[in-house]
């Protein structure tokens, strides 16, 4: 069973061009992760463009074959490095798993 990974971030700056520069900076970072992770099924980053005030900054939706698979991704040392660099720019953050 196909595993759908979605995870929002709301970040940590106070000023929207601080904010605007590390949401750029994750969504490369993981958009990198897809050539070097084989169990990335599929991965998309969404970027904000409505309501900054109340919204989430930062989307992630991704894929994987099953559980197994995501787990297998979330240690991987690539994404090790760049959820490091994650934690050291949110303020918040939400995840949903569910079958896809």
């Amino acid at each position: 069973m196909s595993i759908r990974h979605i995870v929002l971030w709301k970040l940590a700056a106070d000023d929207a061009d601080t904010r605007a520069l590390h949401a750029e900076q994750i969504e490369e970072r993981l958009l990198a992760l897809r050539d070097v992770i084989d169990e990335i099924e599929h991965l998309e980053i969404g970027r904000n463009v409505v309501s900054p005030q109340t919204n989430w900054d930062v989307a992630l939706v991704s894929q994987f074959a099953d559980a197994d698979a995501l787990e297998r991704y979330q240690v991987h040392p690539a994404h090790q490095e760049v959820a490091a660099f994650v934690r050291s720019v949110v303020a918040e953050r939400a995840c949903v798993d569910y079958p896809a």
